[in-house]
């Protein structure tokens, strides 16, 4: 486990050389809010770093429905029982094991391990401009329908869960990178993924916090240039 401490945000890393996957404590006043809950095996470590900020987990917000992200929802659960789960609207069928398409989404299947065994279900749902103490919630579709980022409206981080990876070289969900090609594999409309990096970089964050690879501060650049390979790789498959 690794950890990275940058301002607000807390980067805590599984299997940081071989396959890394993140999830963040954010710091509030009164508390710190958990995003993504990782593999698995990763509470004890989840709760530890906590435990070393001096803070309660008092919120756990989730990016996404994958079971990269969600691995540890149910361990932590037993031990934080009265901390609220949040997910977006949209990503709460796939919490909930629906995988079907609306009649306006690309109507291409859903990849990506979507939870079979988990116990643990959503307390309250978000969508577009709602605020989880200093998060901002930005849609932000095409990893899975119902993706959301985070942007901490004080540092200007922004947390997009497998929006955008920086493993491998920065890429938007969908662009296969050959050195780390997982998070593409996954990614259910890469054309959906592509309008959502648009939108995010027209944040302009300071700081870029994903899913999968380090953390990038001022990566405003880095993400257009991402945006481009991905514009030219499917105009190309045109």
């Amino acid at each position: 486990m690794r950890v990275i401490i940058n301002g607000f945000l807390t980067q805590v890393t599984f299997m940081a050389n071989v396959f890394p996957v993140n999830c963040y404590l954010v710091e509030e006043e009164e508390g710190l809010t958990l995003i993504d809950a990782a593999l698995p095996y990763s509470s004890k470590g989840i709760l530890m770093v906590a435990e070393s900020i001096g803070k309660p987990i008092t919120k756990i917000v989730l990016t996404h429905a994958h079971e990269d992200h969600l691995g540890a929802l149910d361990s932590i659960k037993k031990v934080l029982l009265d901390v609220p789960v949040y997910i977006s609207v949209r990503d709460n069928r796939l919490m909930n094991g629906d995988l079907s398409l609306d009649s306006h989404e690309n109507q291409i299947p859903i990849k990506g391990g979507v939870p079979k065994k988990l116990k643990t279900r959503a307390n309250i749902l978000l969508k577009e401009g709602d605020l989880v103490g200093s998060l901002a919630v930005i849609e932000s579709p095409g990893h899975t329908p119902g993706s959301i980022s985070f942007y901490d409206t004080r540092s200007h981080a922004l947390i997009a869960g497998d929006a955008l990876q920086t493993r491998g070289g920065v890429a938007v969900a969908g662009e296969i990178k050959l050195r780390f090609p997982f998070p593409a594999f996954g990614t259910w409309s890469k054309e959906t993924a592509l309008k959502s990096a648009r939108k995010l970089v027209g944040y302009g964050p300071k700081l870029l916090a994903v899913g999968h690879g380090e953390m990038i501060e001022n990566p405003v650049k880095a993400m257009e240039q991402a945006i481009s390979n991905l514009e030219k790789k499917i105009d190309r498959s045109k």
